[in-house]
């Protein structure tokens, strides 16, 4: 199955989903922070995610319980393959200039991210 990019709200609700492993639209509303939407804006939002295909659910009556189908670490592989191809030229090198450039990255956490680099080459 392809993996389809979320929106910003839908991702939101995945990562509380995949926090709380699974759950209904009112343990997924318990997680949003303040202001809270409507109920009903939740409650389409992880339809959509179900017709997506991230999401599937178990029913109990008229309830639905909701649990992941896709994990986070699928996401954040398909995340990351799309940032590094569609932003960094496929380019590690470029990526983390990048963040260097930016300042998201601070000296000590590139010696980190260096010395692990070097642990994995000797593997």
């Amino acid at each position: 199955m392809k993996i389809k990019e979320l929106t910003r709200a839908e991702e939101q609700l995945m990562q509380i989903l995949w926090q709380l492993k699974k759950g209904f639209v009112k343990n997924v509303m318990e997680q949003l922070p303040e202001p809270k939407p409507a109920y009903n804006t939740v409650s389409t939002i992880i339809r959509i995610l179900e017709t997506k295909g991230f999401v599937a659910h178990n029913a109990f009556g008229k309830s639905h319980e909701y649990y992941p189908v896709i994990s986070k670490e699928e996401y954040q592989n398909f995340a990351t393959d799309k940032l590094m191809h569609g932003y960094f030229d496929n380019s590690v090198k470029h990526m983390f200039s990048y963040f260097v450039k930016k300042e998201k990255i601070d000296l000590k956490e590139a010696d980190e991210i260096m010395k692990l680099i070097e642990k994995l080459k000797n593997k």
